[in-house]
């Protein structure tokens, strides 16, 4: 099971944990050796890397002092103790999307520890349990050793118009099949899980609010990624397989890419320290919503994306020569403003964050579903305006062995040319940057996952419309039409 002897503190020292933890991962049809080496995985895994570095190099924006273990700690790994803190998490997502520019797997693990050390608290208030203790135990061992925390909440799901108990399948939604006096024995799946091979440790969430006949859904645990009961089936990604074919042009960006993959649970045990949640379905609800919170307004993490994306428009309509075009520079502004808008309302939830009962702080829930709403829409704009400024090559360019070849090579370098001064290898560069984030295998962290993660677009608007309060605003507009009461 995953131990630590030492606290891993670079992003090299985090790459060697990784090792020989004889997982079990499947990749177009093929059990996969070790991930590390695997030439798709391994760029996910530099991207999650650059989370520890990140921390030595700028300790003050990607680490916090915690006080539950009396020391610095990775901010992903961090309870929040003040605004400041939940503002923090935002400046260093841009910035690591900017680093990366693809998604760094991180946040789904740090929403999820804040959201449950705040639900656990007020869950003993309530049931008299000892789940609050038990969690921050487990929070400190994580900080002591610096290890990556998975979040895992959206289930296969089967029939949407069935509740969990009432599926054909009970597996369809993660549940415990077996309760025992020293743990519980759980099966089911996890879908789209970013992140969770370059993770050490899984925490399970219930993917949705629970009636009392769901109780053996009501399960929250803490899971080691290599449990011999796990197994993992690689997603796919638009052309991920250029990352086998060697050279780096084609790739767009061949050092960094995200990570989805299913989890399988077969039988597995957990035992009772590491279990947060069995049964209590009352609270089950209130869980979903702390962290889709937290989550909905760590999608400032795609501005740093959004940074990316409208540096490559720039470089390649300068490129082309046409930087100084009115339309061209307009487009340019209209992308800045979409990508600013997505950050104002992310980091004002951050801003607006109130103190828990627990005492750490929770982001406004109003304007983080607004954040996310926005993030469901922007990104597509500026997507569009990046392939406009970018032309048709963007999706026409022929390989680089093409520009290998001494036959076709000096063919291309002479009909691909722009403007004098800008080598073509350079322009087929960021062409397929572009290509990478908007059509390529981080468009699925761009684009797919603005749409779907973290909840689908109607999950944020049934949440602005529980919280617009709508009834406020009409008395407002009542009194100062003069209409009485």
């Amino acid at each position: 099971m995953t131990t630590a002897t030492m606290p891993i503190t670079t992003g090299a020292e985090y790459i060697d944990s990784l090792r020989g933890r004889n997982l079990r991962v499947f990749f177009l049809g093929e059990r996969v050796a070790e991930p590390v080496d695997h030439p798709v995985i391994r760029p996910s895994i530099n991207a999650v890397a650059r989370t520890y570095d990140l921390a030595v190099e700028h300790p003050e924006l990607a680490s916090a002092w915690s006080n539950l273990s009396g020391r610095r700690v990775n901010r992903f790994l961090h309870i929040t103790e003040s605004v400041a803190d939940v503002v923090e998490q935002n400046r260093m997502q841009r910035r690591l999307g900017q680093l990366t520019g693809t998604c760094f797997q991180r946040c789904v693990g740090m929403d999820a520890l804040n959201a449950l050390y705040s639900m656990t608290y007020e869950m003993d208030a309530t049931h008299h349990t000892n789940y609050h203790q038990r969690f921050k135990d487990f929070v400190v061992r994580m900080q002591q050793a610096n290890f990556v925390i998975g979040g895992a909440m959206t289930d296969p799901k089967g029939d949407r118009s069935k509740a969990p108990a009432d599926q054909t399948d009970p597996d369809m939604f993660v549940h415990i099949v077996e309760r025992r006096h020293d743990g519980v024995v759980i099966r089911g799946a996890k879908m789209h899980q970013t992140g969770c091979l370059n993770s050490h440790w899984l925490v399970l969430m219930p993917t949705m609010r629970l009636r009392p006949e769901d109780k053996d859904y009501a399960v929250v645990a803490a899971i080691p990624v290599d449990h011999p009961g796990l197994t993992f089936i690689y997603g796919r990604q638009s052309c991920d397989t250029r990352a086998m074919e060697g050279g780096s042009i084609d790739q767009g960006n061949a050092q960094f890419s995200g990570q989805e993959a299913m989890i399988l649970m077969d039988d597995v045990f957990v035992p009772n320290d590491l279990l947060f949640m069995n049964g209590e379905t009352n609270f089950a609800a209130m869980l979903v919503e702390r962290f889709t919170a937290y989550h909905r307004r760590s999608y400032v993490c795609k501005t740093g994306l959004g940074d990316v994306l409208i540096g490559a428009a720039a470089l390649s309509a300068d490129y082309n020569g046409v930087a100084a075009v009115s339309h061209v520079r307009d487009k340019l502004v209209e992308m800045a403003h979409l990508n600013e808008t997505i950050y104002g309302a992310g980091i004002a939830a951050s801003h607006e964050s109130h103190k828990t009962e627990a005492g750490n702080f929770q982001p406004d829930d109003l304007l983080a579903n607004v954040c996310k709403h926005n993030v469901t829409r922007f990104p597509y704009e500026i997507a569009r305006l990046a392939q406009d400024l970018a032309g048709g090559l963007v999706a026409t360019l022929p390989s680089e062995k093409d520009f290998d070849n001494p036959e076709t090579g000096p063919l291309l370098r002479k009909y691909l040319k722009g403007r004098d001064g800008v080598r073509v290898e350079d322009r087929a560069r960021v062409l397929r940057l572009i290509e990478n984030m908007t059509l390529g295998r981080n468009a699925v962290g761009y684009l797919t996952e603005s749409m779907h993660g973290a909840g689908s677009p109607q999950a944020q608007r049934i949440q602005i419309a529980r919280q617009m309060n709508l009834q406020e605003k009409k008395e407002l507009a009542k009194k100062l039409a003069g209409i009485p009461e």
